[in-house]
């Protein structure tokens, strides 16, 4: 379904705002993505490709006045974020709804001056945000639902699988769950139990591939109950239970070894495997959401 009428704008053009200007612009929303870059909005341009011809490009703010809703994208930090909002907000009209797109900031830290903050809530777009189809919806204490039910129903027309979270709380869910898995795997990197590549092939190729066609919980349900309870009691003791991050994740920052952006992390990079890697991943996220689209099909009772 095209959604000619609406206009929309997005505010910051960095690879998260560009990839949402663009899977708007596909669906036939009216974009603007604005920012105070011009350098970042030229590369914004040539990266949405044949969508740039739709797409409006500009610094200017106040061409968001009519949007029907305006999607912040800047960096992710609270002060910044809570500032652009405030910005957007004495731009638009009261009737305009305002999204945070956010890994994981409270909905309410960030839009805690705002003047409406009933028409404002918070979604985590997953990168790339044009194929990834999951979308967390996050309503502020005041969002109302109505809001809430508007947004998830231009998500579902764009294609995406909304998941609208009863209670905001700190990385939300998946980065919740994310976090929890990279602890257990520095902790095993650390003691020496596996090395890098050993690891990664154990968790992509076992429940990773799994993860594709089951959820957790339903993966748990195959599996049995019982049986993840009894292997709970033997295991949980012995699972990484730290505060504070890994020693390792700390030493490798401070050499900057930050990963594929600086050339190594947990493997070494070049520009081209980089390049290469990523190309290779978009085309192959798009296929295995498809296989895993159509095996959702009605399997669950």
């Amino acid at each position: 379904m095209q959604d000619g009428s609406l206009q929309a704008a997005v505010v910051g053009a960095g690879t998260m705002g560009t990839t949402l200007a663009k899977l708007m612009a596909t669906h036939g929303v009216k974009v603007t993505v604005v920012d105070t870059n011009p350098k970042v909005l030229e590369a914004s341009r040539l990266n949405v490709g044949e969508s740039a011809e739709i797409i409006r490009f500009t610094t200017d703010l106040q061409v968001a006045k009519s949007a029907d809703f305006v999607i912040e994208s800047v960096t992710e930090n609270v002060a910044i974020k809570r500032k652009v909002v405030a910005q957007i907000e004495s731009e638009v009209a009261d009737t305009c709804i305002i999204v945070t797109n956010t890994s994981g900031i409270p909905i309410d830290d960030i839009g805690s001056a705002m003047r409406v903050p009933q028409r404002f809530l918070g979604t985590h777009f997953f990168n790339p945000a044009d194929i990834i189809p999951a979308v967390e919806v996050v309503p502020g204490s005041h969002t109302e639902a109505a809001v809430v039910e508007k947004v998830c129903g231009w998500l579902k027309r764009w294609g995406k699988r909304p998941a609208v979270l009863n209670t905001c709380v700190p990385g939300f869910v998946a980065n919740r769950i994310q976090h929890a898995v990279m602890r257990e795997c520095l902790s095993l990197l650390e003691k020496g139990v596996v090395e890098a590549e050993a690891l990664d092939d154990i968790v992509q190729y076992s429940i990773g591939v799994r993860m594709a066609l089951n959820g957790p919980l339903c993966q748990r349900d195959l599996n049995g109950l019982d049986t993840h309870l009894n292997i709970a009691h033997y295991l949980y003791a012995d699972l990484e239970a730290r505060q504070q991050p890994a020693a390792l994740l700390e030493e490798y920052v401070a050499q900057g070894r930050l990963g594929a952006k600086a050339g190594r992390g947990f493997y070494q990079w070049s520009d081209e495997t980089r390049t290469q890697h990523q190309a290779r991943e978009r085309e192959n996220l798009q296929r295995i959401i498809e296989i895993a689209t159509q095996h959702a099909g009605g399997d669950k009772p």
